[in-house]
């Protein structure tokens, strides 16, 4: 067996550290014992952001603000789909995954972080979500791959992006017909049914983890204002 090599470490405010690691052609992202995300199970990361572009159709210049950027597969999938005038923020919390797109993995980024439709924001994305909610300037989707989803690793402050407070404040932050897509390792009916008390129509989608159709199932909620 190829055995794993580490690469680097990236300090996570309010948080355990997370270890990236190679094994052979494969790059995994690590939280103590548990594999957060890996390279070759990016199929539902990637689904994320096409089956998000997909329900909101063409609309000019649409901003789209995405929440955690992991190994970029998600803002790539975007990228390839939206216009030329879109407007795509990362809300990206441990400066060390951005240190790692741009240096270890940068093949993998394929210089998606350098598209002039790309904003990278360092900073808690409940923090972003929360101007738009207040402010003018709404986006048209919201896309949370943040932690594990709602039931979270990594830090406990996610857990207010997935309350009733937390959802509440997503709706406030879209434009009419916008679409809060949430990418979770796994179901959670608890949540769906908080997604639905928050004014929200729901449509849960599972993905296979891997393009191929093969892996773990995760789970995608699209939910529409």
């Amino acid at each position: 067996m190829t055995p794993r090599e580490l690469i680097g470490v990236a300090e996570v405010p309010g948080g355990p550290p997370l270890r990236l690691v190679r094994r052979g052609g494969d790059f995994m992202i690590l939280l103590e014992r548990n594999e957060l995300m890996s390279s070759r199970m990016r199929g539902s990361e990637v689904a994320l952001g096409t089956m998000t572009c997909d329900r909101l159709g063409a609309r000019p210049a649409p901003r789209l603000l995405i929440g955690g950027y992991g190994m970029g597969f998600t803002l790539r999938a975007v990228l390839g789909l939206v216009g030329p005038d879109a407007q795509v923020t990362v809300a990206e919390l441990v400066p060390g995954i951005i240190e790692w797109a741009r240096g270890p993995m940068a093949e993998l980024a394929q210089g998606c972080l350098d598209d002039p439709r790309v904003t990278i924001r360092m900073g808690d994305v409940g923090a972003a979500i929360g101007e738009a909610a207040a402010g003018p300037e709404r986006y048209d989707a919201i896309l949370l791959d943040v932690d594990n989803g709602p039931d979270g690793l990594t830090r406990q402050e996610n857990d207010g992006l997935y309350t009733a407070r937390g959802l509440a404040r997503a709706r406030a932050a879209l434009r009419p017909g916008g679409i809060l897509a949430v990418w979770s390792a796994a179901p959670d009916p608890a949540f769906a049914r908080r997604l639905a008390q928050a004014g929200f129509a729901v449509d849960e989608v599972r993905v296979r983890a891997r393009e191929n159709g093969k892996g773990p199932m995760h789970v995608i909620w699209f939910a529409r204002v």
